[in-house]
């Protein structure tokens, strides 16, 4: 069986007297593209900002390759290989295309390397290679979410967190995104991807974790999952 490269254990955060996360398990393995799903309000944004340290957690623990993060600064991870494509995607608006996947790879040094991820986000997202001088700020939401994707991969991530990234995007972007999800998948990335969109997720995912109302509800090998008829009925509109 592969590592474990990420795994949370009893995990709870609450917003004041809310708790939105009421103690949910899960891991990560080495090679694997795992999907949490759930409903709007489920509590899947609020675990990925825990686990990237930007909210405090009330329990549990959250360890990355065998150590614990718990408390561990955004800037932290990123040099240790776990990096995340926030919902809202966050790219600097007033800088270019090529400055934003730039500042993915500040942490690095090795100029040689730098230049080949360049060229190796240029070949997965073809449109940002046509617009590498345009601002960021100027491109539609699903050049930007692609952009957003690139940037993380510039610090060249172990585990890749990707936080809604079909939110708000045209049906002919979302089949783009979903496209690219499984092109960096297969180039060797570890990823954790939190959607709405179930079906899509589950789809390229290896496994799945369904969430509800601060708790995991239902786990188990993506294919399978994708023909339950529980998970049909709540989240494929069957």
């Amino acid at each position: 069986m592969s590592q474990t490269l990420l795994k949370v254990s009893g995990l709870k955060v609450a917003y004041g007297g809310i708790q939105a996360v009421k103690g949910v398990d899960f891991e990560v393995r080495e090679g694997e593209l795992v999907s949490l799903i759930g409903s709007n309000g489920a509590g899947k944004t609020t675990t990925m900002k825990a686990i990237t340290g930007l909210l405090p957690l009330r329990d549990g623990e959250i360890s990355y390759l065998g150590e614990s993060i718990r408390g561990r600064g955004a800037w932290d991870l990123v040099k240790k290989g776990l990096a995340m494509v926030p919902e809202g995607r966050g790219v600097f608006t007033r800088m270019t295309i090529t400055e934003n996947l730039q500042m993915g790879a500040h942490i690095r040094k090795d100029k040689q390397g730098i230049a080949e991820d360049m060229e190796r986000v240029f070949t997965t997202f073809p449109r940002l290679k046509e617009r590498k001088d345009q601002l960021a700020g100027t491109m539609s939401g699903g050049e930007q979410q692609m952009l957003a994707m690139g940037r993380a991969l510039m610090s060249r991530p172990k585990v890749l967190l990707l936080d809604e990234p079909s939110m708000g995007l045209s049906p002919i972007m979302v089949d783009k995104i979903f496209e690219v999800v499984g092109e960096v998948h297969k180039q060797g990335v570890t990823i954790l991807l939190v959607e709405q969109n179930a079906s899509r997720a589950l789809e390229i995912a290896n496994r799945g974790y369904v969430m509800e109302s601060g708790l995991i509800t239902m786990n188990g090998q993506a294919q399978q999952m994708l023909s339950d008829p529980k998970v049909r009925a709540a989240y494929l509109g069957e």
